[in-house]
């Protein structure tokens, strides 16, 4: 990394994208839309429009609105698994994207594709094996995510997982998990990754359109109001708290069927999918996880669980992901004061740590001992 016009750090990844900073906002849906994903890319970092939740028809108008309050590049997250994931990435290629992210490992086909097209393709991964296997396939970076990141999350600390990947493949890394400012964009960096990506700190300004009092809800949350549940689909899920997520741990089969059918029901009508379509999903969602009928539904409509909170701002019938820094957050700036701070902050801990700690100089010689050589 460099001090240079560019901006206070100049790295791999702001090279490879073309923005000022290494700071990436992450693709949360409900969440980055495109009020928050333009704000950041003006900002100099990286937004991601979350596209998971959207229609074709939706998505496209969302990159639209995004290019007509930037010209800064920006990205879109995609679902690898969704059954019209190729018609999202021609999308991506008409419109000009240039950044395609995806949840989680895009086929070498997709990979292609996007290339070809000059597209910047950035998997998400959460362990050493996904990254090497998307590097393979030609990846240009990846974003890796440890356990105390937000949503569906993995059980490997960022601090163990990120230099894990670092040293596995020859790719620009952003970090995530637990990153909400400038010293946690230091650390990634001397872990030797190319930025660091951050959710929750983004959804936690004055762009963000989650309501007021979700946003209170995340603010007066300490780290102990963060917890992992599997109930609401079955796999390692990271959120606060909530009346919803005590009545999934709570319920029994029967009620937890009658939950999901009724949030199924919802997504259906909200998404325009067939049931047969929702299942197939679900069933992608999964993972080789042994998952009930209620947690198949649910793996298929987590979105409308999410909404509830993230859009209708109902606390006591949705789910809010969180990462385990919204204990930590106790403020509400704006996008660009976030990316401004937090870049600064780096620059000066850099600095300072380079002033505090040097090499050693080396011992000069001791006489020679009698007897010795």
């Amino acid at each position: 990394m460099t001090a240079g016009p560019a901006g206070p750090l100049t790295t791999p990844l702001t090279s490879l994208v073309g923005v000022r900073h290494p700071l990436v906002q992450t693709g949360m849906g409900w969440v980055a839309g495109p009020r928050l994903v333009a704000a950041t890319a003006e900002a100099g970092a990286l937004g991601i429009l979350a596209s998971a939740t959207m229609t074709l028809p939706r998505l496209r108008e969302a990159v639209r609105e995004v290019r007509s309050r930037t010209a800064a590049p920006f990205g879109v997250n995609l679902r690898a698994d969704a059954g019209d994931a190729a018609e999202r990435v021609r999308l991506l290629i008409e419109e000009g994207v240039r950044v395609a992210s995806f949840a989680l490992a895009p086929s070498r086909e997709l990979i292609a594709t996007l290339k070809d097209a000059g597209v910047v393709v950035i998997p998400s991964v959460g362990a050493v094996r996904h990254a090497e296997k998307v590097a393979a396939w030609g990846a240009d970076a990846v974003l890796v995510q440890g356990g105390e990141g937000g949503g569906h999350t993995g059980q490997v600390a960022t601090s163990v997982l990120l230099p894990q990947v670092v040293d596995a493949v020859d790719l620009p890394v952003i970090g995530a998990g637990g990153f909400r400012d400038g010293r946690g964009l230091a650390a990634a960096l001397c872990y030797g990754a190319a930025g660091a990506a951050m959710g929750t700190r983004f959804l936690l300004t004055r762009e963000s359109t989650v309501p007021d009092a979700v946003k209170a809800r995340y603010l007066a949350a300490k780290v102990t109001d963060v917890t992992v549940t599997t109930k609401v689909d079955g796999l390692p899920h990271r959120m606060l708290r909530s009346e919803m997520v005590a009545a999934l741990e709570s319920s029994g089969r029967a009620a937890s069927l009658l939950r999901a059918l009724r949030h199924a029901a919802a997504f259906k009508k909200d998404s325009g999918l067939t049931w047969a379509a929702m299942l197939r999903d679900g069933r992608a969602l999964r993972h080789g996880k042994d998952l009930t009928l209620s947690q198949t539904l649910l793996a298929a409509n987590t979105p409308m669980l999410l909404k509830a909170a993230m859009v209708e701002g109902r606390t006591d019938a949705g789910v809010m992901a969180a990462g385990q820094v919204a204990g930590l957050i106790d403020d509400l700036p704006s996008v660009a004061e976030v990316v401004e701070t937090t870049v600064a902050q780096a620059a000066r801990q850099l600095t300072e740590l380079a002033s505090r700690v040097s090499p050693r100089p080396a011992a000069a010689p001791g006489p020679a001992l009698p007897g010795s050589p």
